[in-house]
């Protein structure tokens, strides 16, 4: 028999973890955004030749900023849906 006031207590604590993951994805992905786009501005207005060129590369790299994001919506995602730890604490309680 699986102990439900220890099943609420994973998924009370998991959704604290997915607000913490998703937060501090949110939170990461504004500060690099907002450094990226400084040093992009800073870059231009020095020489602004290098603009179409910096331009490119900073398209790149904001994909790539946003992709960890991303990981951490998947990640947050699938703690929310499929909490493997009340799947283990189930699978350990039918053994």
């Amino acid at each position: 028999m699986v102990d439900l006031a220890l099943i609420a207590d994973i998924q009370g604590v998991t959704a604290i973890a997915v607000a913490i993951i998703l937060g501090m994805g949110a939170f990461g992905t504004a500060l690099g955004f907002g450094l990226l786009g400084g040093r992009f501005l800073e870059a231009s207005a020095r020489q602004p030749e290098l603009a179409p060129m910096l331009q490119g590369k900073m398209f790149l790299l904001a994909g790539l900023l946003d992709a960890i994001a991303m990981i951490g919506v998947g990640m947050a995602l699938f703690f929310t849906f499929a909490n493997p730890f009340v799947s283990a604490l189930q699978a350990a309680a039918g053994s």
